[in-house]
């Protein structure tokens, strides 16, 4: 385990998210177990909130865990007794593994605070991220996270599919819990569940999408830039709105149909 600490692009007054206009302290954990992480955000929040900690981001994988939010229904859970965390952001059910990377902003927010405006900024990161690999996506109105749209490939029809999911939660005016980014995970993760609740579409990685290897390593800088640029507000939040092609014959994909793999 090994901390990094780097400097964040300076706030642009009015436009940051972040109460501060100190350096975010950006910090590289490599694998941590999920209770053990859990633990660390409400130590750093409470520091934060009383004045005693600096703004901190934490960057790191899980091993295989399945977490529940506060709208969690019993349908949702794992159909097999795997054991779930409960937890106390927004959202359903979701997995967190290897090749997955997890990022948590643990933030004193600028008043008036936007919990909204703070998720569509994470979301901004991520697509610019995921943009940047040459990977078309962007947002699905009601639904959070980072989306592909509904294409053609090789005839058959994909529906919708998440790369990058977001929960949050703001306590004491600091945020915790964050985001996820598939890179190289091991989708079956998401078999023994509704991840989030959605059961009409699909999940998906940087490494399905490509056709090739992507590590959490390929993308631990981009994502940290992204990240400190959006919350600082030098990078301004777009629409992004999904571009659906005109489906005329396409054999639907099984795989994606299933329940198992709603995101």
């Amino acid at each position: 385990m090994s901390d990094v600490n780097a400097p964040s692009i300076p706030a642009t007054g009015t436009d940051s998210a972040r109460a501060s206009s100190e350096p975010v302290v950006v910090r590289e954990l490599g694998t941590v177990e999920y209770t053990q992480a859990w633990a660390l955000q409400r130590e750093l929040a409470d520091a934060r909130a009383d004045n005693r900690g600096p703004d901190t981001l934490l960057l790191l994988e899980h091993p295989s865990v399945y977490t529940a939010g506060r709208r969690t229904s019993e349908e949702d859970m794992p159909r097999d007794g795997t054991p779930v965390v409960e937890v106390d952001r927004g959202g359903k059910i979701t997995w967190h593994g290897p090749g997955q990377l997890v990022g948590y902003p643990i933030v004193a927010l600028a008043q008036p605070i936007d919990v909204v405006k703070y998720v569509r900024r994470i979301e901004e990161a991520l697509i610019s991220v995921v943009s940047d690999h040459g990977i078309a996506c962007g947002r699905v109105d009601g639904r959070s996270g980072v989306w592909l749209a509904s294409e053609v490939r090789a005839g058959v029809l994909l529906p919708e599919r998440k790369i990058a999911a977001i929960g949050v939660r703001v306590q004491r005016g600091v945020t915790l819990h964050g985001f996820s980014l598939n890179c190289n995970s091991a989708m079956t993760g998401f078999d023994a569940i509704v991840p989030c609740g959605i059961a009409d579409a699909g999940v998906t990685s940087l490494s399905l999408e490509l056709g090739r290897d992507v590590p959490v390593a390929d993308v631990l800088e981009s994502v940290t830039t992204a990240v400190l640029a959006a919350l600082d507000g030098s990078m301004p939040v777009r629409e992004h709105e999904l571009e659906h092609p005109e489906i005329t014959t396409a054999t639907v994909n099984p795989q994606f149909t299933t329940v198992r793999f709603g995101a």
